[in-house]
């Protein structure tokens, strides 16, 4: 109804995982890389855990990385966990397309079955995974099953790698002693949050303008609104978004704002109580607690009984803590052989490199070009000039004769947080300084027929990109009228972003400069600027 008037091709906010819609925030970046790691090898078999509230983008996530598998892996997805461990078997083989007939009911006939497929998969060079979503619904007996699962294998190799999306409640039930072995197993973990307040304005633009409109109805306001009223969710920022723009359309209002997305909110929210606790909290709070004194005084003075024991309350097992000492470091670097492709594959997925396009073992040994249009440079620096760039990078640490690639993810004035051997770590940098000695690897996506060196002189396209770039910066003349030159103006202008990276200011485009470019632009992984 309202498609016309705001001028839309297609409805922006249903609820179904169109992958064309999909944002990725940093933290969708993250899992994405996670589930990447998990589909490769440097899973080893073990499990991959990706938990989230309702609505944050599991499932979508799912569908984008189906879409991204390489050629040579064949997934068996469940989407209905609610079953017995017969029946989840039956349905891992009929999602293989394997002939079960005269077979269904028998665990030993089912399990042998699919043993069989795997090792002939195997011999064929195929990687076979298990995704099961909403994983939170499997019972106790059921997740037994699964990793019973992983017990198939060859003298050097799993034959499976699974991959479990939940709910928070996944990680409660895995914390059940009875379930200690297979928790064990979890290689990779990650719980994907909710998005910040700019990542849901950039949201919420993003899908308008993949929708076909010009401009986002929403105002600043209305934006604002629609965060507070979401809390970040995604599906639930959409069910807000669809009602204002109807509300908006039946108004004939242009612009939808805070009042008008407050009053979608009420509406399609599940009860105001949530809406009114949010924003007069405190005072309902402060209120509450007061009656609460007040009777309960008044109940003591006139009954005056003796107070019956409190029971103590059950505490929710606690996750374990991830160690993030430098000797548990140390301990990563000695002992996890495939840290190398683990940090790799997911900088290529933070990157949204497909994975049958481009080999993670060729990336890793950085080549200037990795592919058309993704570039790669080793190097060395200190922490400080890495975080200019503000770009996710590869750490070479050192411990001794042992060495492994760790994945920048974040820093801070104190902290840096790292993902390495399938685990993410927040190490002071005193501690960091221990095992790395400046050398990193960086990777970025510039457009693909650009020289590999710019230089005064130089004209054509490769120039118009460059100083597109470097007025992300300096405020300067994107492009010329006519062909653009490589003149001593941006000759200048080159030396001082130089400067500004910490690179040799020649005012020569050569790969650090271009990487510096590159990083100018708001596309592609960042940095964490808060390490927790």
């Amino acid at each position: 109804m309202y498609l016309e008037f705001y001028g839309l091709k297609e409805a922006p906010f249903s609820i179904t995982p169109d992958p064309r819609y999909v944002f990725l925030s940093e933290r969708h970046r993250d899992a994405l890389a996670h589930l990447l790691y998990g589909i490769g090898k440097g899973g080893s078999g073990g499990f991959v855990q990706l938990t989230g509230e309702v609505g944050t983008g599991k499932t979508t996530l799912c569908r984008l990385l189906m879409e991204q598998l390489p050629e040579n892996t064949r997934v068996a997805l469940v989407l209905n966990p609610k079953l017995s461990p017969v029946e989840l078997l039956e349905t891992i083989c009929e999602e293989l397309k394997l002939d079960i007939a005269g077979k269904k009911g028998s665990l030993k006939s089912l399990v042998d079955t699919l043993n069989i497929y795997l090792l002939d998969a195997y011999a064929q060079g195929l990687r076979v995974v298990l995704i099961v979503d909403e994983a939170q619904e499997l019972s106790i007996e059921s997740l037994e099953q699964v990793r019973l699962l992983t017990n198939l294998e060859t003298p050097t190799q799993k034959l499976l790698q699974i991959i479990l999306l939940g709910q928070p409640e996944l990680r409660d039930k895995l914390h059940q002693p009875e379930l200690r072995q297979l928790a064990q197993r979890i290689t990779a973990r990650y719980h994907l949050m909710p998005l910040d307040r700019a990542e849901t304005e950039g949201y919420v633009r993003h899908r308008v303008a993949v929708a076909g409109a010009a401009r986002s109805p929403f105002s600043r306001l209305g934006l604002r609104a629609l965060y507070k009223r979401s809390g970040g969710v995604p599906r639930v920022i959409n069910v807000i978004a669809d009602r204002a723009l109807m509300a908006g359309f039946a108004r004939e209002q242009e612009s939808l704002g805070e009042r008008l997305v407050d009053r979608a909110a009420d509406e399609t929210l599940p009860g105001t109580a949530r809406y009114w606790l949010h924003r007069y909290g405190r005072g309902l709070a402060a209120a509450a607690a007061l009656i609460l004194v007040a009777s309960g005084a008044s109940w003591h003075w006139l009954h005056r009984a003796p107070a019956a024991p409190v029971a103590e309350a059950v505490a929710k097992p606690a996750p374990p803590p991830v160690d993030n000492s430098l000797e548990a470091l140390r301990q990563t670097i000695a002992h996890a052989p495939d840290a190398d492709l683990a940090a790799w594959t997911q900088l290529l997925g933070r990157w949204q490199v497909n994975a049958a396009q481009v080999s993670v073992r060729d990336a890793a040994r950085c080549p200037a070009t990795i592919s058309a249009g993704l570039d790669c440079l080793r190097g060395t620096g200190t922490l400080e000039q890495l975080a200019r760039f503000d770009r996710p990078l590869i750490l070479s640490l050192h411990d001794g004769d042992a060495q492994a690639d760790a994945l920048l993810l974040g820093v801070d004035a104190q902290h840096v947080k790292l993902a390495v051997g399938g685990t993410t770590r927040t190490l002071d940098k005193s501690d960091l300084a221990q095992v790395w000695n400046g050398e990193f690897s960086a990777v970025w996506q510039v457009p693909p027929a650009l020289p590999a060196t710019l230089h005064t002189g130089d004209a054509g396209p490769g120039v118009a990109w460059v100083k597109a770039q470097l007025a992300r910066m300096d405020g300067g003349k994107a492009d010329d009228t006519g062909p653009a030159y490589f003149d001593t103006a941006l000759e200048e202008r080159v030396r001082k972003l130089q400067i500004a990276y910490g690179i040799k200011p020649d005012g020569i485009v050569g790969p650090e400069t271009l990487f510096a470019l590159s990083a100018l632009g708001e596309s592609g992984p960042h940095l964490y600027r808060k390490v927790e």
